[in-house]
C-alpha cells in the first residue's frame, strides 16, 4: 500500500503542511507512525478525505451530465476577431480554454473574474508517476 508523508499529503491537496498536521490533530485525517517514527498517512485513507471534501457539488452539478468542475480564477484572456483562449488556475491547476470571442464576451470573462472550467471528455489520459515507491 502507498503511504504518504505529511508534506506529500500537503503538496498533493494544495494546503501547506502545517494545514495536515492540524486535520490529523483534529482527528479528520488519520495518521500512523512508520518504522522511523514519522507520521504517515496511508493511500486510501488519504484518498476518502479528498473524496469527502469534494462531495459538495457547486449549485449546476444538477443540470450537466460533466461532473469534472473546477472552480478558479481567470488568469489570462487572448482575443482575437473570431477565437479566445482563456486561462483558468484552479489550485494548483491551469486550464486553457479555447472558445469563440462571442462567448468570452457574453460571459465577461476578464482577468480576476471567478469562473467554473466544466470538462467533459471521453479521453482522459492517467499517468503514474514514477517519483515515489509504494
Amino acid at each position: 500500500m502507498t503511504v504518504f508523508r505529511i508534506g506529500e499529503a500537503a503538496e498533493l491537496l494544495g494546503v501547506s503542511v502545517d494545514t495536515v498536521r492540524r486535520w490529523i490533530d483534529a482527528g479528520r485525517l488519520p495518521a500512523g507512525r512508520d518504522d522511523s517514527g514519522h507520521r504517515v498517512i496511508d493511500g486510501p485513507d488519504l484518498a476518502a478525505f479528498v473524496r469527502d471534501q469534494g462531495n459538495d457539488p457547486d449549485e449546476r452539478a444538477d443540470e450537466s451530465s460533466a461532473r469534472n468542475r473546477l472552480r478558479g480564477i481567470v488568469t489570462a484572456v487572448v482575443k482575437d476577431t473570431v477565437m479566445a483562449q482563456v486561462d483558468i488556475q484552479c489550485g494548483p491547476f491551469r486550464v486553457v480554454s479555447l472558445m469563440s470571442r462571442e462567448a468570452v464576451d457574453e460571459l465577461d470573462l476578464q482577468v480576476g473574474s471567478v469562473a467554473v472550467a466544466v470538462i467533459k471528455s471521453t479521453t482522459v489520459v492517467v499517468e503514474r508517476s514514477k517519483g515515489r515507491s509504494s
